[in-house]
């Protein structure tokens, strides 16, 4: 493939500032131009750097000028820029792509799913960094993976993929590929269609070989639909929790007493999940995925058994804030989707006050109905728009309210909880409508009840 010399980057955020930095090392013509404002800590090391960029708009002859276009993830297809260079035949690609061409004899270890990629990622990188690796985090999480390859020089990458990130993906191989799930998610970006979302998510297992792992679910009904129609090179890894599933190159296979053991070859892990840190089938589902990449990554079995059990809830996700007058707390503000909100409800052992809503992106609220009916007395709605939701909850739900803003939300949940009860904002939707992202709006849910519930 002929090497690009003029490089442009959409985006100046973490993903696009690492990208312009890295092509500046490896001696490229680059721009990175940005439609919003650009963080002043990404323009002092575009500054440092020599980079030059734009913000508060594109200047589309200089984009359009390059031999290839790094599009930050966050940027849609539809973009106009965007429709305009796939239409002069202009490659498009992720950050992924670009900086897997410069990592020279490294290995990765690439986690995607529709839920618990965070949770996953995070563990595999404990569990690396604990038995001595010389180990990046990067992708959705962590530092830039271009901007670590620029500056550093590791022998594993361990990197969280959305979606967005494989569609810019090529010649991209993941050495241990993990596929926790799919279930509909961002189906505004995918023409509201399951199937291409589904094809998206499958990308993780391109290009592998015989040499390579793939680890998946084995209980997720459209990863085995899509496996059938597939005819992967890789070494296959299945977890489950319903059925053990006879693999040659190993598995993991969670008891129905909780226990759960994991094998890759002759290298087998044994783990109580009573006594992890982070509860809930979900977690069983993380640790197990975890425990499979790792022990194909070399690591010794009792390392991988101490940092699964010494590994910390993620925050965000069914993080502990506090309790008072016998009500919990717990932001698990991640929950962006059906999905993730049906874990988080399934673990819930206390009557349960929950909070939801933000930009709806043409979520199905049938898988939820029977949590709530069973486990939900009350359901405040926090958004701009919240028609759908109490339309979908009408009728299962006994108390349902509707909020436009963080503060009234937070008195109508405390108000209505009782002693025993908890507190779980667990939107379903994303957070665009009140908040930049879901981080934000974890953040000010728990600075809310401890300024408010904890004083």
């Amino acid at each position: 493939m002929k090497q690009p010399r003029r490089i442009a980057v959409l985006g100046g955020g973490i993903s696009g500032y690492g990208s312009a930095i890295l092509a500046k090392k490896e001696g490229l013509e680059v721009f990175l131009s940005d439609m919003g404002q650009i963080s002043p800590r990404y323009k002092a090391r575009l500054d440092e750097w020599g980079v030059e960029y734009e913000e508060g708009g594109h200047t589309a002859e200089r984009i359009l000028a390059a031999d290839e276009v790094i599009k930050s993830p966050g940027i849609p297809d539809k973009a106009p820029i965007v429709k305009q260079l796939r239409e002069q035949g202009t490659p498009v690609i992720s950050e992924m792509e670009f900086a897997c061409r410069y990592m020279g004899a490294a290995r990765t270890i690439c986690i995607t799913g529709s839920n618990g990629k965070t949770t996953t990622t995070s563990l595999i990188y404990k569990i690396m960094r604990d038995a001595g690796l010389n180990v990046a985090l990067g992708g959705n999480i962590g530092e830039s993976f271009a901007y670590s390859v620029a500056t550093g020089q590791y022998d594993w990458y361990v990197l969280e993929l959305s979606s967005f990130q494989l569609d810019g993906m090529f010649r991209f191989k993941a050495d241990i590929a993990v596929l926790m799930n799919i279930t509909p998610d961002h189906l505004d970006r995918y023409d509201y269609c399951f199937q291409n979302y589904a094809d998206s998510k499958m990308r993780i297992t391109q290009n592998q070989t015989s040499r390579d792992c793939f680890i998946y679910s084995a209980d997720d009904e459209t990863i085995c639909a899509e496996l059938a129609k597939r005819t992967l090179r890789s070494r296959e890894l299945p977890f489950m929790a319903r059925a053990a599933v006879a693999s040659i190159a190993g598995d993991a296979y969670l008891e129905p007493g909780g226990t759960f053991t994991a094998s890759v070859g002759t290298a087998i892990v044994e783990l109580d999940t009573a006594k992890m840190q982070i509860k809930g089938l979900h977690n069983a589902y993380n640790a197990m995925a975890a425990a499979l990449a790792t022990l194909a990554a070399g690591v010794e079995p009792a390392r991988v058994e101490q940092s699964i059990y010494d590994f910390s809830p993620v925050e965000h996700r069914l993080e502990p804030v506090g309790e008072a007058g016998g009500v919990e707390y717990i932001n698990d503000s991640k929950a962006t989707n059906v999905d993730s909100v049906w874990y988080a409800l399934e673990s819930m052992t206390r009557p349960v006050v929950w909070i939801a809503g933000g930009t709806d992106k043409g979520n199905d609220y049938e898988p939820l109905k029977a949590f709530a009916r069973e486990k939900v007395h009350t359901l405040v709605c926090m958004g701009l728009d919240n028609e759908k939701l109490v339309r979908e909850f009408n009728g299962v739900i006994p108390n349902i309210i509707s909020t436009a803003s963080l503060d009234e939300a937070m008195r109508a949940a405390s108000g209505a909880a009782r002693e025993g009860d908890v507190v779980l904002l667990s939107p379903a939707c994303a957070s665009f409508d009140l908040f930049k992202n879901y981080e934000n709006r974890g953040t000010l849910f728990k600075e809310w009840v401890r300024a408010n519930i904890l004083k």
